[in-house]
């Protein structure tokens, strides 16, 4: 099994020297190295130390030097230590779920224990503590809603010249 695993990734690491992202995604899907995964799946870049804890959608776009992190470091700061009691101190670990629709900026990071939710856009550099809504844009850190994809593809509509008076925007964004 550990053999399987480092061919898969080595094939992951020689595909990232070369640039060959969509193949690298074919790649993952293939490995069941993730929970679960949607068509449309694009991801450049890192592959976590526990990917089985990630769920990733339909028509989700990761970018480049996106970290998932499914599981905090502090333990590992106790264990070697002989001022504390490393080995009894919780591991903290969790899901990391990821909807349909969704676009992750570069270098933005996600903690364990979160959904991102359908429709959803965290701005490049965010570091994403908490769940974010459907449809919300988030950014900062820690990311906060700064606002959402209904109002952004309005904004994007009327940029490109489409005459949005009859289009109803809630009406094609049912929850």
């Amino acid at each position: 099994m550990k053999l399987k695993k480092l061919k898969i990734l080595m094939n992951l690491w020689i595909l990232t020297l070369l640039g060959k992202h969509t193949k690298k995604a074919d790649v993952i899907k293939k490995a069941n190295l993730f929970k679960s995964y949607g068509g449309g799946y694009w991801h450049p870049c890192w592959i976590p130390t526990q990917p089985e804890l990630i769920s990733i959608g339909n028509n989700v776009t990761i970018a480049a030097d996106v970290r998932f992190y499914e599981h905090d470091m502090v333990r590992l700061m106790f264990d070697n230590d002989p001022n504390y009691i490393g080995p009894y101190i919780k591991y903290y670990t969790g899901p990391i779920t990821i909807e349909d629709n969704v676009v992750i900026g570069a270098r933005a990071i996600i903690l364990y224990n979160v959904t991102i939710g359908k429709n959803a856009l965290v701005a490049a550099g965010s570091v994403v503590t908490k769940d974010v809504p459907p449809y919300a844009i988030v950014g900062g850190n820690p990311a906060r809603v700064i606002g959402n994809t209904k109002d952004l593809l309005k904004k994007r509509m009327e940029y490109s010249g489409v005459n949005t008076d009859h289009f109803c925007f809630e009406d094609n964004y049912k929850e």
